[in-house]
């Protein structure tokens, strides 16, 4: 939770007006508990959002930003519950099991954020997210590797720049919103 890429997205949020939440996965850092493949750490996830839902006003959109192998997590909590954006930072889906994201619902906003040197999402896995995923919006940052290093900067400008109309767009009911009541 205190990586310098995940730093940049909470700091984008919250300057975007969005209440933020961010945590360890178990076994990281001082958190309790053993990595768990993925499977597990979506429940940490869940119950992340459950203590994010009870703390705000039921009408408040939830987005969720996950980064590395915390947005392959994030795209399976939105493949199944109550989500109503999704941005994705660097997925890792030129390696192992991660090569397949779920199947995401229709009509849910969601940013791909990558780095052109990224060596964990090189250009012909991106391109297969991009059939995969045909409706989200895809944003490459020039010259970022998989860690964004030197690159924080324009990463959060293309964080903001799709936060900004995928926001308003909840707020007021023109994009789906899912799960929850409006």
């Amino acid at each position: 939770m205190d990586n310098p890429v995940v730093t940049r997205v909470v700091d984008v949020a919250a300057a975007a007006g969005l209440a933020t939440i961010r945590f360890n996965f178990r076994g990281v850092g001082a958190s309790t508990g053993v990595h768990g493949g993925g499977t597990a750490e979506r429940g940490d996830l869940e119950a992340a959002l459950a203590h994010l839902h009870s703390a705000l006003p039921e009408h408040l959109p939830v987005l969720v930003a996950g980064y590395s192998f915390g947005s392959v997590v994030a795209a399976h909590v939105a493949a199944a519950g109550p989500v109503d954006a999704l941005a994705l930072i660097a997925p890792p889906i030129g390696i192992g099991d991660y090569r397949k994201l779920p199947d995401l619902p229709a009509g849910l906003p969601v940013l791909v954020a990558v780095g052109s040197e990224d060596e964990y999402c090189p250009p012909v896995a991106l391109e297969r997210l991009r059939g995969e995923q045909p409706t989200a919006t895809f944003r490459v940052i020039e010259d970022a590797n998989h860690f964004f290093s030197g690159k924080l900067y324009p990463l959060g400008e293309a964080l903001g720049a799709w936060l900004a109309p995928t926001v308003a767009a909840l707020q007021t009911g023109q994009a789906r919103r899912r799960g929850r009541a409006g």
